[in-house]
């Protein structure tokens, strides 16, 4: 029987002894010029940067937006992104930024697109129209589904703190809907920013031992430090620890790469 997303993860994590993940958002206007004239240009930059860095990360997640803004080229350039980190690397998982969220038959479309077509073991998903909803999302158990619930942006908190009559807010009532009633097969996760420590603290608390999908550290002003102290689970695991433009526009990704997942198990151990 095949590894689910956690398994196939914590191996990873295990074997390479990072919680890093590498954001491939090959912003075609930002990738070096050396690219832009060959044939597929993002993913030769991409496939550069898996070169560089594969040996430090447990993870990659390509933000389909850069890739859709290409049309029919960039999707082409996804699909090959894919297929060679499934040939060169299998054992890294690859999670899709895509945070779809539709009724229920049109999510069976981004299903079929997203897990079977482009070939990823996850994919970002919002969770305001519901659980029925995401449903045919929840029910492939050899995927994951990773839901937005208190996200790394500024102004996240319009909607996301706001108070309900319970008293709790409205990111802590996905948080524990999330936890305690879609996670049926153990293939949800959670979104929750580095920029909101404090935050990540009570949703460690309210979740247990969920792994959290972690974007907003670097370029957003995350720090590793309180990353770590608030949202590890008791393996000292439960962190997905995104950074993109910090490492693919780095003078040299492999270092920064390096870097970033040394800093991590520092406050790890």
């Amino acid at each position: 029987m095949a590894m689910t997303f956690l398994e196939k993860y914590n191996q990873r994590v295990d074997q390479v002894n990072s919680l890093l993940c590498v954001g491939l958002d090959a912003d075609f206007a930002r990738i070096p010029d050396q690219f832009k004239s060959m044939e597929h240009p993002q993913f030769a930059f991409n496939q550069w940067i898996i070169d560089q860095t594969h040996q430090y990360v447990s993870a990659y997640k390509p933000n389909s937006a850069f890739y859709e803004a290409r049309g029919d080229k960039g999707l082409h350039e996804l699909r090959l992104t894919t297929a060679y980190l499934k040939e060169k690397h299998p054992e890294i998982t690859l999670i899709l930024d895509a945070k779809r969220a539709d009724i229920g038959n049109t999510n069976e479309g981004y299903v079929t697109a997203i897990f079977d077509w482009l070939g990823f073991d996850a994919v970002t998903l919002h969770p305001y129209l519901g659980r029925e909803a995401l449903q045919p999302f929840l029910d492939r158990q050899d995927k994951a589904c990773i839901i937005l619930c208190k996200t790394s942006n500024p102004e996240s908190g319009e909607l996301q703190n706001l108070t309900l009559d319970s008293g709790e807010k409205i990111w802590q009532r996905v948080a524990a809907k999330v936890s305690q009633e879609w996670n049926q097969a153990d293939n949800c996760l959670l979104v929750v920013g580095a920029t909101y420590p404090e935050e990540m603290r009570q949703a460690r608390e309210l979740t247990g031992e969920m792994t959290f999908l972690v974007p907003g550290i670097g370029a957003q002003g995350g720090e590793v430090s309180q990353v770590l102290e608030a949202g590890l689970n008791s393996a000292k695991k439960g962190l997905i620890i995104n950074s993109a433009r910090g490492i693919i526009f780095a003078p040299d990704p492999s270092v920064a790469a390096k870097q970033l997942r040394d800093e991590i198990n520092q406050y790890r151990t």
